[in-house]
């Protein structure tokens, strides 16, 4: 139980740190000011300064960009060291495997994103986007199909939800609409889901067993199968 609830602790804090990074990073940023509307998540990992991007130039410089990029190897660990530790609670079904494996490629995009910054080298950063807007939301979507799972079966309709805004924040992000949001929120509207999500399970796994789980213990114990009996104190003594 110690384990679960460490893992639990751990997907807990992957979103405040991912988030703590963004701002932290952002509040350093050189002018023109950093816009979660105009400019990408990756611009403030870049790690030097000047014209980026000659499909959509923009002045990108980041001076703290070692505490964005640490920020993001963080979240990518957390979230997969919480998946492992709170294994027992996540289900042995088929959809909650395949939703632990999803998601476990999405905290690797995390990772591979923040030890491969995108002026650093652009292919890398690239595969690691992808493992995160396909790979990560899919998972939110499969967890929604996990019934068995004593820690997905309360959330699917979460799942289900956070999985359809990732996977439509993939698609017009990669389209190039924006619907307002700006091509650096959309960004944010595709890759946010998963970090909710594992917000959403840590508080999850640090819940009681359900009463279900609770009847099924009480039904295991030897005595269970006598509800009436009766116990004298005295020695010698029982009474049914």
């Amino acid at each position: 139980m110690r384990i679960d609830r460490l893992g639990a602790y751990s997907l807990l804090l992957a979103a405040p740190v991912y988030l703590s990074a963004n701002v932290i990073a952002g509040l350093a940023w050189r002018r023109p000011p950093f816009s979660w509307a105009t400019n990408n998540i990756s611009d403030l990992g870049n790690v030097t300064c000047g014209l980026w991007d000659t499909t959509r130039p923009r002045q990108v410089c980041s001076p703290w960009h070692t505490t964005m990029n640490v920020g993001m190897v963080a979240t990518g660990l957390l979230i997969a060291l919480g998946l492992l530790l709170a294994r027992r609670a996540l289900g042995r079904g088929v959809a909650a495997r395949a939703t632990t494996v999803l998601v476990l490629a999405g905290a690797g995009g995390h990772v591979l994103a923040g030890l491969y910054p995108a002026d650093v080298n652009e292919d890398n950063h690239f595969l690691a986007a992808l493992l995160i807007f396909f790979l990560g939301n899919a998972g939110l979507l499969i967890a929604g199909l996990a019934g068995r799972s004593p820690l997905f079966a309360p959330m699917r309709g979460v799942s289900i939800t956070l999985g359809l805004i990732g996977v439509t924040g993939t698609a017009l992000f990669l389209a190039g609409i924006d619907l307002g949001f700006g091509v650096g929120g959309m960004e944010r509207v595709a890759v946010f889901p998963m970090l909710v999500w594992a917000f959403v399970v840590g508080l999850g796994a640090l819940r009681p067993p359900l009463p279900a789980a609770r009847t099924a213990e009480t039904l295991a114990s030897p005595t269970a199968h006598r509800p009436d009996h009766k116990i004298d104190s005295r020695p010698g003594h029982y009474e049914a």
